[in-house]
């Protein structure tokens, strides 16, 4: 039986252990604080986030040493923020991950190097790419917790891989699909959070349903445009790792990227709208990095461009969304 362990102490990690803890006699879970990991051993959930899952303190493998838990693993999902991704992996070195499958269930884009979880580890770390995998949604923690009928899908080129780790996800509330597409999958899990920025950020100026119908509707087109110029495999941008990622991302009362929109929109600064929501929005990363590689594809894409003159070019989001109205269809 292989060992999985869970990096990352947030509310997707906590929801992915709880997934887990149903199919594995033991999960292990690293946490960055050694308070935080003991706290979970004595009283069976996660101070911080999602604190209504409890947890059988014998299923789980809890540290604060990552080093010794990436040692006693077999397979490692990682869900930590991408922009915290390189300083959590302080002092794991390329050997210390060799043999390992590495699982990103990150949306996002390592700001440094401008890569997604995938890339990052098979050309920073050397890990195969047959030994890669990505846990994409349509899916929130928060749901999860409350047990409410979710869908994940686990991409990997290595089909054995991804039908391994779907089976340990699987349970009452949780069906599973594979996929080969994680390339597909990763750009379009950063592309989500960005249109759903742009979504609370047009909601947070007044715009009602009927328009944000119209951004979401060119937000896929632009969402598969990229991942075709980058990635350029058959692929159904309708199946829900795609499209419904994308509504349900740029919908939902738990999506934080919408809800970091809403406060731009309503003219929060963006450092005041990241203090008090006091998680992170992982689209904030993702557009600059998404603006940085597309100089290489000229893909079209009037979302992306109006997200990033307003959050790094500190336009009025008033003005430049209003440009952006002109230019959908």
């Amino acid at each position: 039986m292989k060992q999985i362990a869970v990096i990352g102490g947030g509310s997707w990690a906590t929801a992915i252990v709880k997934m887990l803890c149903n199919n594995c006699g033991q999960v292990g879970w690293w946490v960055r604080n050694k308070e935080t990991a003991d706290y979970i051993k004595k009283y069976h959930h996660n101070p911080n986030y999602i604190s209504s899952v409890e947890f059988e303190q014998k299923k789980l493998n809890v540290s604060s040493d990552l080093k010794k838990l990436v040692a006693e693993s077999d397979v490692l999902v990682m869900a930590v923020p991408s922009a915290f991704l390189k300083e959590s992996l302080k002092g794991i070195s390329k050997e210390d991950l060799k043999n390992k499958k590495i699982f990103s269930a990150i949306k996002g884009i390592v700001p440094e190097h401008n890569l997604i979880i995938a890339e990052f580890f098979n050309q920073v770390y050397e890990v195969p790419i047959e030994n890669i995998g990505v846990i994409a949604g349509p899916s929130h923690a928060e749901e999860v917790a409350m047990e409410k009928l979710s869908y994940i899908t686990v991409a990997s080129q290595n089909n054995e891989s991804a039908a391994f780790l779907a089976s340990k996800l699987a349970c009452r509330y949780i069906k599973t699909t594979t996929s080969d597409d994680i390339y597909g999958t990763e750009f379009s899990a950063v592309l989500k959070n960005v249109i759903a920025i742009s979504a609370g950020i047009c909601h947070g100026l007044g715009y009602g349903d009927n328009f944000l119908s119209v951004l979401i509707s060119n937000g896929i087109g632009e969402i598969k445009r990229f991942v075709d110029a980058v990635h350029p495999i058959t692929r159904d941008i309708k199946d829900s790792a795609y499209l419904g990622d994308l509504l349900v991302t740029a919908y939902s009362q738990f999506s934080r990227n919408r809800t970091f929109g809403g406060m731009i929109g309503k003219g929060y600064s963006v450092k005041s709208a990241q203090t008090e929501m006091n998680m992170v929005a992982e689209g904030y990363y993702g557009v600059k990095c998404v603006h940085e590689i597309n100089k290489q594809y000229k893909v079209e894409m009037p979302i992306t461009e109006a997200v990033y003159h307003i959050l790094y070019e500190k336009i009025s989001p008033a003005i430049e969304m209003k440009l952006l109205s002109d230019k959908l269809s």
